[in-house]
């Protein structure tokens, strides 16, 4: 009988199936905006992106989702066996100790705030206003009815913590874009959460997909649209050029397919899991739209 758990895997293995390092799509979506607003702030002070901060902030943002994926691992690891989809998780499955974990954990949020004393005192300090929001993030689906805001919320830091550190303040830029990325992750994290809307009643746990009922699709074209405005509003504003605006352009027209297929009578159980990866892949056409105007060749 196939019990999910292959008993040959490593210890090794099995922790990066912990970190979810097996899945990119995961860690991409996080570091993604903290690029944003990495070449969004360079462009603001007139300069180009510094390579150091770049390296920092990609190596900050793997560490600190990897510390979040066991922070949410060992929150859940009773409740995880009874969702089909993230049942065979290493410390759900217990192939994985509670020790080992903690252990993993300790040693991802060292690399993360070793990462975060290059920073200026006040990306310094946001980092460790984000700490509390993404340790108790797993905690909010037992009595908070739309924990997706909250995750949300902190994937917002991911724009103030570089904004600040290139510009050294926040602005109303930096506010514009951290709208963005908290409407943007609302859109695409609900699409996730509704795979999930059967296990999550049966279990007892809240969802943004279950807060919003049937106008789930309506709520999700929202958020997007706020995000695509946001977008735009920021393009002009710091004269990304035409570049951005197609960009923009593309992800509108992608979303507006995305909130299209969630109205259908019959979704297929992939369509989440695809809606998600494109969503990856906005995230690096934004990027590269953002980027000529800044490195000054558009």
């Amino acid at each position: 009988m196939t019990t999910g758990i292959n008993e040959n895997e490593s210890t090794f293995s099995k922790i990066i199936r912990l970190l979810r390092w097996h899945k990119p799509a995961g860690r991409l979506i996080l570091m993604l905006p903290a690029l944003w607003a990495t070449v969004a702030a360079a462009k603001s002070q007139h300069q180009m992106p510094a390579i150091d901060l770049v390296v920092v902030m990609i190596l900050g943002s793997l560490a600190t989702s990897a510390a979040g994926c066991v922070i949410n691992d060992l929150w859940d690891r009773d409740i995880d066996p009874k969702v089909e989809r993230t049942k065979t998780r290493p410390l759900a499955d217990r192939s994985l100790s509670i020790q080992v974990g903690i252990g993993v954990l300790c040693v991802s949020s060292l690399c993360a705030f070793l990462l975060s004393t290059y920073l200026t005192p006040l990306s310094f300090g946001l980092c460790f206003m984000a700490v509390p929001v993404i340790a108790f993030y797993p905690a909010c689906k037992r009595f908070f009815p739309v924990p997706q805001l909250v995750l949300s919320i902190a994937w917002g830091f991911t724009v103030l913590i570089p904004w600040s550190a290139v510009t050294g303040g926040l602005n109303t830029d930096a506010w514009v874009l951290w709208v963005a990325v908290i409407a943007w992750t609302m859109g695409f994290d609900t699409i996730y959460a509704m795979s999930d809307r059967e296990d999550d009643l049966k279990v007892g746990v809240n969802s943004s997909a279950l807060f919003f009922g049937r106008y789930v699709t309506l709520a999700i074209g929202i958020f997007l649209a706020i995000a695509f405005g946001c977008l735009i509003w920021l393009g002009w504003h710091l004269q990304l050029g035409y570049a951005h605006y197609l960009a923009c352009l593309t992800a509108g027209v992608v979303w507006i397919w995305q909130c299209n297929r969630l109205t259908q009578a019959e979704i297929p159980s992939a369509l989440y899991q695809t809606v998600f990866g494109q969503n990856v892949w906005i995230g690096f056409i934004i990027l590269a739209g953002m980027l000529p105007s800044t490195l000054g060749i558009g």
